[in-house]
């Protein structure tokens, strides 16, 4: 009883509890706003729901560690050690999504250094930037011709799919590819004049693999 004493007493004394509540709170708030944010206005081809489920829980984890860290020096040197150690890999696949990442890790750094206005600030800034400078970059480079096809096969591989969509459309860009038990998944950004050529497309795909799958998606605000 006396050891917890001890150690409550300690930890008031290093952290003000009040504040690493409030903290908490502007952390989560913050986080989830970039979530929800990015799920809407982000660009990304990855599955953003998905991805951005982490935002929150990063931004906690951040600001808990900071919070650690300034209380004790030597927490500060062990968390060195320790991190030393430690390889943390993520599977980024466009910088969209390490600008979000970084803007998440700043939030809990910002919140950790018991500076939760200044997150509130940068955060209410920041994203109406990215905002416009998306719409800005490419708002000349539109286009309603362009189109994002995801194609499922278990018999087909990505050089098949590759030539066949070259042939039938008058630009092609492989965007994702992914091949499991089940088959391969690709993800191709194509551009295309005529919507013949989209029943073209699936007419010689089920030729080739009749159990195969396509989900198209007009993508107008896409760079090409």
């Amino acid at each position: 009883m006396l050891r917890f004493e001890e150690y409550l007493a300690d930890f008031t004394n290093t952290v003000n509890v009040l504040d690493f509540i409030i903290n908490l709170v502007v952390a989560t708030i913050l986080s989830m706003i970039i979530k929800y944010y990015y799920i809407r206005f982000g660009k990304s081809f990855s599955n953003r729901e998905k991805f951005s489920v982490i935002f929150v829980p990063m931004a906690l984890t951040t600001l808990l560690i900071i919070t650690v860290v300034q209380a004790s020096i030597a927490l500060s040197l062990g968390l060195v050690g320790a991190l030393s150690i430690v390889r943390f890999r993520a599977a980024i696949k466009e910088p969209e999504e390490l600008t979000y990442i970084f803007l998440v890790i700043g939030v809990g750094l910002t919140c950790g250094a018991n500076k939760p206005l200044l997150a509130i600030v940068a955060v209410a800034v920041i994203l109406p930037l990215v905002y416009l400078n998306g719409r800005f970059a490419s708002k000349n480079l539109y286009s309603r011709d362009k189109m994002l096809i995801n194609i499922r096969s278990r018999r087909l591989d990505v050089g098949i799919l590759t030539n066949l969509m070259t042939d039938l459309f008058s630009s092609v860009e492989l965007k994702r590819f992914e091949q499991d038990s089940e088959g391969i998944h690709a993800c191709f950004l194509t551009r295309t004049d005529n919507v013949e050529t989209l029943s073209r497309l699936t007419a010689q795909l089920r030729d080739r693999d009749k159990d195969a799958s396509i989900s198209i998606l007009d993508q107008p605000e896409v760079v090409l």
